[in-house]
């Protein structure tokens, strides 16, 4: 699984205070305590800081990469923002987060994704808004995938993010959501998937449970990739007990070693 650690989000409030006070000690003891839990890349976001969004974000980069050589998630609409990151980034390939089918959006940001030659998150969205269904959604990820393999990205580098949308809002959005994980799994065999975990429990009380059992039966539709929480130690026992009973995990060696480590909490 491709842990995408999402702490260092500008939503969160003490993250906010820390980005707007330039606490680069609190910055980088979060991104390094998530990659040592086993974070593929730290998500970084300053969205939350709408009038200086790039020179916020260009700050976060350079204040993880004083500490760590993870590669970082670059989490941001606008495209201003994602090139000051990429232009400040040294660690390793980094993933931007994210393009949609949105003419606008996939057309600014393309020429960044190619000229840096990163990993994209690819939202099931288009001009017509969030689809329903799960075709639509799936129709949308062929496009998506078609216009970045066209483009030159390499199908490795592609992250199908399905639109997890809450179920606080929707009884069936959870099914949908697993639907489109399985059949684009099936249709791409390559291609990775992901999504933010934490939304398909927005508004809902006990949203770890919610989050922990979703990722269960994520990984069994085929989902490779989740933005969420790797300091959530039951959360993080889950992903390797599912990855090791569907088959990811070679003679169970990741979940003995993690056992040995005294890494599991039951």
């Amino acid at each position: 699984m491709i842990i995408i650690g999402e702490k260092l989000n500008s939503t969160l409030s003490n993250v906010h205070s820390a980005i707007e006070n330039h606490d680069a000690a609190f910055i980088q003891d979060l991104a390094l305590r998530q990659s040592d839990a086993g974070a593929v890349y730290i998500d970084i976001n300053a969205g939350m800081f709408l009038s200086d969004e790039p020179e916020k974000l260009e700050w976060m980069v350079e204040s993880v990469q004083d500490a760590i050589k993870t590669p970082l998630s670059l989490d941001s609409p606008n495209p201003r923002a994602i090139e000051r990151a990429l232009k400040a980034n040294k660690n390793s390939k980094p993933l931007i987060n994210s393009i949609t089918c949105e003419n606008e959006r996939f057309n600014t940001l393309l020429p960044l994704i190619s000229e840096y030659n990163t990993s994209v998150i690819a939202l099931c969205l288009d001009d017509n808004g969030m689809p329903e269904t799960v075709e639509d959604r799936l129709m949308i990820s062929d496009r998506l995938i078609n216009r970045l393999v066209k483009a030159g990205i390499s199908i490795d580098d592609i992250f199908i993010d399905p639109m997890i949308r809450p179920i606080s809002t929707g009884s069936n959005y959870g099914i949908i959501a697993l639907d489109t994980i399985r059949k684009v799994r099936e249709s791409f065999p390559n291609v990775h998937i992901t999504s933010g975990l934490s939304n398909v429990s927005f508004g809902l009380p006990v949203r770890k449970l919610l989050n922990q059992a979703f990722l269960v039966s994520a990984i069994y539709a085929g989902m490779d990739a989740a933005i969420m929480n790797p300091l959530d130690k039951r959360l993080m026992s889950l992903l390797y007990a599912s990855e090791t009973l569907v088959g990811k995990d070679d003679y169970c060696m990741e979940f003995l070693t993690k056992f040995r480590e005294g890494y599991f909490e039951s």
